[in-house]
């Protein structure tokens, strides 16, 4: 009778059904949860059986070549440190416990893990590793590379990792391949997923190196490929590995498909554009609307040998914006920030530079659910109420809606309210020069990066100088922009933040007051604010889906209405432009960012010759 058998009467085994069902549902860490996949809310979509994902084929035939290219060099073969800049597509040569399908909002099966076991509670996990995972010299990976690696990577790693891991408590090895992790008290659910996300790394090969150092040692991984040729600032090469160990894992069927990858580093995107049209790479992921709209009526795409194609998704959208550095204590007064935005020209910019190819952001969760709009609703004012003394009225009485023009008068209207807002608050000009109240001229930088956001960015401080606002434009390379982004050396830059469907411990480190002091974390703005850092915290505590979007709505409409940054635009469709050598699936995965895994389901059909004429 199992766990009845001392209970010998009727009376008796009523009462110890009755003690049992009340332990289990007043102490949710009673049920143990067994697993193949975790989702944050409701159920996986593929069940414990599952052979592949959907959007992949069981036609993909393995070989061939895929030749990327890159914009400017790298330094580095390390990704996890805050020093270096890091060759592109390294992620291909490491596994984790877990991954994330594409065609879900937020849900992470085994990899590295064959299983999982946690309770009800989620105030714990055990990650039981598959025996026949094994790095890529052919010794086993253990429990042991994944306590080395979480330590290692949140004493040495890039602060991103200590901040998005601050709630776990304790890692252990339990035997030689299960590992536990342990969360602290009040932690979110999320954390069993996002311990799953921890990159594994080799304590054999790791624990004689100095990690912390920017290293172009070739490193050691478990993934589906190899670094076999570096040429910094040239060139990577990656093979796939011959009996990669996770080849029949049904979350790699049908995926990594190429014999090799290249990518091939450019300084000037023109010239980049240029060899993809002479046929030097395969696969092109076009960001800029002018050239898609101009670049691409060649022969090579008239007569079907070379493919432009857009493919829609549902990813969420984040927030492109310039990015006003709060450590330069002009951009600390409110008042000017929003006169800044309201000298920004989206709809200028998008008719006359994009060919009308992008909407207005107004969220820094566009193209989501999570977007705010509107007035707080009842249960967003439940969060916000207590801080009304420390918010914009606005906040409770307007919704957020970006600047808009007419788009051919020079922005004049927006302008004038600019400048009341700037005479309101005791700026005055002299000498076609603003000046703040206490007599400070204001005057500031924008860095860039690509030289081809200069006429985007032009048209803007033209009618910032129109205001009195003085500015110049420096365009570095991407190895000084990224130190000096580190390093919160800047006075505006442009930016993309990235979001996901399931925010959670990824925005402490985007907004949190203890971010903004520490170098190298994605806190760029330099946001130090109580009521953000609190509604941050609600992020990460929402226990359902509904608590979530209302703690989203709210933290959104709260960075909107400080006019931290100047939003930008985006757009729900891939750009894609490949020479046609390609098969892939028929289904697309729906959240693909940048449409990396998509690129990794497809294969080589067919040799294309070098174009003759372009």
């Amino acid at each position: 009778m199992g766990r009845y058998q001392h209970c010998r009467t009727l009376l008796t085994l009523l009462l110890c059904l009755l003690y049992t069902i009340g332990a289990a549902a007043s102490d949710p860490s009673s049920r143990i949860i067994r697993a193949h996949a975790i989702a944050m809310h409701d159920e996986p979509k593929y069940g414990p059986g599952f052979r592949r994902f959907a959007y992949t084929s069981p036609d993909a035939i393995k070989g061939g070549q895929l030749r990327l290219y890159a914009m400017g060099t790298y330094d580095s073969l390390n990704p996890y440190i805050a020093k270096g800049t890091p060759a592109d597509e390294l992620g291909l040569i490491y596994d984790s416990l877990t991954v994330a399908s594409a065609d879900e909002p937020y849900t992470q099966y085994g990899l590295l893990a064959k299983s999982m076991e946690y309770p009800e509670d989620r105030s714990w996990i055990i990650f039981q590793i598959d025996p026949k995972a094994r790095w890529h010299d052919g010794e086993a990976v253990t429990a042991a590379d994944v306590v080395f690696s979480f330590h290692l990577l949140m004493e040495k790693g890039n602060p991103f990792y200590s901040f998005y891991y601050s709630d776990v408590e304790k890692v252990e090895v339990v035997d030689r391949l299960r590992v536990r992790f342990r969360f602290k008290p009040g932690s979110s659910r999320e954390m069993v997923m996002i311990a799953g996300q921890l990159p594994v790394l080799p304590k054999h090969f790791w624990e004689s190196r100095d990690f912390s150092r920017s290293s172009l040692e070739v490193p050691l991984g478990s993934g589906p490929y190899r670094i076999v040729s570096t040429d910094p600032g040239r060139s990577i090469r990656y093979e796939h590995v011959e009996n990669y160990w996770a080849e029949d894992n049904p979350t790699r069927k049908g995926l990594f498909n190429f014999r090799s990858i290249s990518v091939d580093y450019y300084r000037d995107e023109d010239v980049a554009l240029e060899a993809f049209k002479a046929g030097e790479y395969d696969f092109r992921y076009e960001r800029v609307s002018k050239l898609w709209a101009t670049a691409y009526d060649i022969p090579a795409v008239r007569n079907g040998t070379m493919i432009r194609e857009e493919i829609p998704h549902s990813n969420p959208a984040g927030m492109q914006a310039f990015a006003l550095n709060l450590r330069n204590p002009l951009f600390q007064d409110r008042q000017l920030r929003m006169a800044m935005e309201l000298a920004f020209d989206f709809e200028w910019t998008n008719r006359n530079l994009f060919y009308g190819a992008y909407k207005r952001s107004a969220s820094y969760f566009s193209n989501s659910f999570l977007a705010s709009s509107g007035l707080p609703t009842e249960e967003e004012l439940n969060l916000l109420e207590p801080y009304r003394d420390q918010l914009p009225p606005e906040v409770f009485t307007e919704p957020y809606s970006p600047p808009v023009s007419s788009g051919n008068d020079n922005n004049r209207s927006n302008l004038r309210k600019a400048k009341q807002l700037l005479d309101n608050a005791g700026y005055y000009v002299k000498k076609d020069q603003l000046y703040t109240p206490e007599g400070t001229p204001v005057r500031f930088e924008f860095m860039l990066y690509d030289p081809s956001f200069k006429r985007i960015t032009n048209p803007f401080v033209k009618n910032l100088a129109r205001l009195g606002i003085q500015t110049n434009v420096r365009v570095v390379d991407a190895s000084q922009y990224i130190n000096r982004q580190r390093s919160f050396d800047y006075d505006i830059m442009t930016l993309v933040i990235q979001q996901s469907l399931n925010p959670g411990f990824e925005q402490r480190d985007y907004w949190d007051s203890r971010s903004a002091a520490v170098a190298g974390s994605r806190n760029f703005m330099g946001i130090a604010n109580p009521v953000v850092d609190a509604l941050v915290a609600k992020v990460i505590s929402a226990h359902s889906e509904a608590e979530l979007v209302t703690a989203t709505h709210a933290l959104d409409r709260v960075l909107l209405h400080m006019h931290y940054v100047i939003p930008h635009w985006h757009i729900d469709r891939h750009r894609i432009a490949y020479w046609n050598k390609f098969s892939r699936p028929q289904v697309s995965p729906s959240y693909d960012y940048r449409y990396e895994t998509g690129l990794m389901t497809w294969w080589q059909s067919s040799t294309t010759p070098r174009p003759k004429d372009h």
